[in-house]
């Protein structure tokens, strides 16, 4: 007997699967939206050195507020540069970020483990000791802390020399001021 064409009504058994990578999907979206577009940051008619020090410690505040997903994904693109020539700690490196990514960003339900409930502190800090750990084992620790040194710099760099009095800190003003234009 053939079913060729037949259209199944019941779940499949992937589908708790299916479930989770849609899942996944949809919070890595809601993470990236609070990315801003990044004509905006690298505007270069908002680029001015601060009038002093208590400017420029604002500018950075109000920046590092604004523009902090943009940072992440700048500093972790130099990490990624640094990590380009070592192949072994490249591989452990994407490793560790999918265990990050499906023990502590992306799940949505708490970790149970003999019956006991792990929580989040919990999950964070063994993950910190093995990432830290890991790195150690390949020898890469140098790079990885002058990477992260030159990303801190490209960051504080360009948020004490980006202008903020384009910004918009309120979002419904910067929704009003898209639908007039």
């Amino acid at each position: 007997m053939t079913n060729y064409g037949t259209i199944p009504t019941s779940s499949s058994p992937t589908s708790p699967n299916l479930e989770f990578i849609s899942r996944a999907k949809l919070r890595t979206k809601e993470v990236l939206a609070t990315r801003r577009p990044w004509n905006i940051m690298f505007n270069f008619h908002s680029v001015s050195f601060p009038h002093g020090f208590s400017d420029a410690v604002s500018r950075i505040r109000t920046n590092l507020s604004f523009f902090q997903m943009n940072y992440a994904i700048i500093i972790l693109f130099v990490l990624f540069l640094s990590l380009l020539w070592h192949p072994i700690s490249m591989i452990v490196f994407v490793v560790l970020m999918a265990v990050w990514l499906f023990l502590y960003f992306l799940r949505d339900q708490p970790i149970v483990i003999f019956g006991r409930t792990v929580t989040d502190h919990v999950v964070l800090v063994v993950m910190a000791v093995v990432t830290v750990g890991l790195l150690l084992l390949t020898g890469v620790i140098v790079n990885i802390l002058v990477a992260l040194l030159i990303g801190a710099v490209v960051v504080v760099v360009h948020a004490a020399l980006r202008r903020t009095d384009d910004l918009f800190l309120d979002e419904e003003a910067a929704a009003l001021t898209s639908t007039a234009s």
